[in-house]
C-alpha cells in the first residue's frame, strides 16, 4: 500500500512540474493576445482559479448527490 501511495505522489509531483513548465513555455513563447485567450486576463492566478473551480464543482456535485440520497431514504421510510 505504501508503494502505491509513493508512486501516486511521484505521479502528482511529475504532473505539477509538467504543467508548470508548459505554462512557463506558453508565457514565454506566445504573444500577449494568445496568452490572454489561453490563460485568461488574470494570468498570474490560473492555478488558484482552476483549483477553486474544481473545489466548487466537487461541492456542488456532492450536495446534489447527498440531496438525491436523502430523498431516496425518505421515500423508503414512508
Amino acid at each position: 500500500m505504501f508503494k502505491r501511495i509513493f508512486w501516486i505522489g511521484v505521479g502528482v509531483a511529475i504532473g505539477v512540474v509538467a504543467v508548470t513548465k508548459a505554462q512557463a513555455y506558453v508565457r514565454a513563447n506566445t504573444p500577449d493576445k494568445a496568452r490572454q485567450f489561453l490563460l485568461g486576463p488574470d494570468q498570474d492566478n490560473v492555478p488558484l482559479r482552476t483549483l477553486a473551480g474544481l473545489v466548487d464543482e466537487f461541492n456542488a456535485t456532492r450536495r446534489a448527490r447527498e440531496a438525491e440520497l436523502n430523498r431516496q431514504y425518505i421515500e423508503r421510510a414512508d
